[in-house]
């Protein structure tokens, strides 16, 4: 159980230090200074990026790092769910009965199939990572047991996940979100960490 706590905290380390990575990010932004934190850019296809619209561009930008956050969070709670339930019913758990909601596995292997007629990279082996985010709320309620060590409400967790889900949708379907919808979204990421305080 003392590892299950240290490697939660290590995550939570972790996380945490994204948080304050986009938090430095937005200092360096709103006081024009370079912190000595960043990274070569990446280069942009000048064949065919200068061609889209000015604000378009701009958009993207502004919306990258709404992405990013999102990819952290969403990929931070699949591996904590990984961990978790690997620890709790072993390497199979996936297969393992009335772990994983039905309806989720049937999706996922929708997504699997669908992948592979589309002749396309298939984006992982493990089927955790064709999850939606609702689906991993899912797999969280359905092993309440197994999560209640780290969370102290399953409404709580729904809350945020729901509120979190809501929010994705601009952020994944590549449509502007609204500069108070940026604050909301660091708000319910803070109180999904909050969560597991």
């Amino acid at each position: 159980m003392e590892n299950k706590s240290t490697e939660n905290s290590i995550k939570l380390f972790g996380i945490t230090n994204q948080m304050l990575e986009l938090d430095l990010d937005r200092i360096e932004k709103r006081f024009e200074i370079d912190l000595g934190r960043r990274k070569p850019k990446i280069q942009k296809d000048n064949d065919y990026y200068p061609q889209f619209e000015l604000d378009i561009r701009n958009e993207a930008k502004r919306m990258s790092k709404n992405y990013e956050v999102f990819y952290c969070l969403e990929n931070s709670i699949r591996n904590l769910i990984n961990t978790m339930m690997l620890s709790s019913k072993g390497e199979d758990w996936w297969n393992t009965e009335h772990a994983v909601p039905d309806a989720v596995k049937i999706e996922v292997k929708k997504r699997i199939v669908n992948e592979i007629d589309s002749a396309v990279t298939l984006r992982s082996s493990d089927p955790i990572d064709f999850t939606t985010f609702g689906e991993l709320a899912q797999i969280i309620q359905s092993n309440w047991a197994i999560f209640n060590s780290i969370f102290k409400s399953i409404k709580a967790v729904q809350g945020v996940m729901a509120k979190l889900n809501t929010l994705r949708a601009p952020i994944a379907h590549c449509t502007k979100l609204a500069e108070d919808e940026e604050l909301r979204l660091q708000l319910s990421v803070r109180d999904w960490f909050r969560l597991m305080e």
